[in-house]
């Protein structure tokens, strides 16, 4: 694999056109995303061919890896945020010490999930909700997949220090062909194929997340290949210079653990749902599970447009360009909109249609399409929402994305759910209702926490703008 190595910033290349620059970064955070996407979706496809209680145990599984998941990602916001910043100074030497400060959180993150899965994966599992035959199944797929975590958290992180400092091409090259080595391990290790003279290891669930693993780790090896021994990156990868540092590790943690909170919440929320869905039936688990899917078709460009405004709001907020920041914001608020509004409508016209590519079970199905039909109605909303909280991390400012979770999660959705189904017996339904009205408050809050942010920093005097990030 023969790749450029980036000598200097992107800086000023990015701020010749930001409008272009957006599409720059976020074309290839597309492709990445999608490839991902893709590789859940055949997942899914794949387990839905063993049952529909094989769903259901795997998406027990869900609240976990988003937990871990949602640490690695949101800490890696903080590390993209800070890095996009201190290139934006000209501050390399601090940029590098960002990515050192990264890789020691990975470590943890790694060390810390490991142990927890290993120790304490059924127990968690249980107290879910998982039980019987579902537990058994969530159980499989858990014991062998813990095994990867260090993996996928270390390559997590070396994509949110390649995305600091606007290379979004390669980390797309490498996710692509982990989740080619995956779809191809994956009806090896879980069927028998009896078509092919009895190839495969039909290992079920426990296959799946084996498939995952072997990926995983191929994907960390080149990761650690390219990077520490073929020096591909503007950033440096030199451990031995890593000088530990508070200011650098709370210009990371100010954004990445309110990020990182946030997902927690999202991961304790999907766990409540989870619970709550599993009374109605184990279908009703498997169809949420099925929805959630196919709406992250819906969400690929807009994660993609996000991911680029936060590496170019950091770099144009560090390099003190407002009119830039102020352009590249608004165009890629009002490019999420419409993008979604337009996903959103084709998603609700063939709702039927993509679930039924899951499963044959015409009971999850129905659920699914009753799930997709009413929240595709706020999408365009939460896609907004979406932006304007990426927008302001990369102003460094990490609370208003954990308030307005807490609030849309904690404070309306899930309360509202349980309500709803535990005390008024409501049908399935209303659970929706609870996340539809969720999401148009989080909108609300993030438009106009954002607009208050701008204000600020648009009311300064040039000469007197001071960026947030410390040498």
């Amino acid at each position: 694999m023969e790749i450029k190595k980036d000598s200097e910033s992107r800086v000023k290349s990015f701020l010749k056109n930001p409008k272009k620059s957006l599409w720059t970064l976020a074309i290839p955070i597309m492709f990445g995303i999608g490839i991902q996407t893709f590789y859940n979706l055949i997942d899914l496809l794949f387990i839905g061919k063993i049952s529909g209680d094989a769903i259901a145990g795997v998406a027990f599984n869900m609240p976990i890896f988003f937990l871990m998941l949602g640490l690695t990602m949101g800490l890696g916001s903080g590390v993209t945020a800070s890095i996009a910043r201190f290139i934006g100074e000209d501050n390399k030497n601090s940029a590098d010490n960002s990515a050192g400060h990264a890789l020691a959180m990975a470590g943890f993150i790694s060390v810390v999930f490991t142990l927890l899965g290993i120790f304490y994966g059924k127990e968690i599992l249980k107290f879910l909700g998982a039980e019987n035959i579902i537990l058994d199944l969530a159980w499989e797929y858990l014991s062998t997949i813990v095994i990867g975590l260090p993996f996928m958290v270390f390559s997590g992180f070396f994509r949110s220090i390649l995305a600091g400092e606007g290379d979004m091409k390669f980390p797309m090259m490498i996710a692509g062909l982990g989740t080619i080595l995956n779809i191809i391990l994956d009806p090896i290790f879980i069927f028998k194929l009896e078509q092919f003279g009895n190839i495969g290891f039909g290992l079920g669930v426990r296959g799946a997340a084996l498939a995952t693993v072997i990926s995983q780790l191929i994907v960390f090896i080149i990761f650690v290949y390219m990077l520490f021994v073929k020096k591909h990156a503007y950033i440096s990868f030199n451990l031995k210079d890593f000088t530990p540092s508070s200011k650098i590790l709370w210009d990371i943690v100010k954004v990445g653990m309110p990020a990182s909170l946030s997902m927690v919440i999202m991961a304790m929320g999907q766990g409540i749902f989870n619970k709550i869905l599993i009374n109605y039936s184990p279908d009703a688990v498997a169809a949420y599970q099925v929805a959630g899917r196919i709406d992250m078709l819906i969400f690929l460009p807009i994660f993609a447009i996000a991911g680029g405004m936060t590496t170019l709001v950091g770099m144009f907020y560090g390099a003190k360009e407002i009119d830039a920041l102020n352009q590249v914001v608004f165009y890629g608020i009002k490019s999420a909109f419409f993008i979604t509004l337009i996903s959103s409508l084709f998603v609700y016209l063939f709702a039927d249609t993509f679930s039924s590519f899951f499963t044959k079970d015409q009971e999850i199905i129905n659920v699914s399409v009753g799930f997709l039909q009413l929240l595709c109605l706020v999408y365009p909303l939460v896609a907004v929402a979406i932006t304007s909280g990426r927008v302001m991390q990369g102003l460094g400012k990490g609370l208003p994305v954990l308030v307005i979770t807490v609030v849309r999660v904690i404070g309306i959705s899930a309360p509202l759910a349980v309500y709803f189904s535990s005390y008024l017996h409501k049908p399935i339904e209303w659970n929706w209702y609870a996340m539809m009205l969720g999401a148009v408050t989080a909108f609300l809050i993030a438009v106009n926490w954002m607009r208050i942010e701008l204000k600020k920093i648009n009311n300064y005097e040039e000469n007197n703008f001071e960026p947030v990030t410390q040498n």
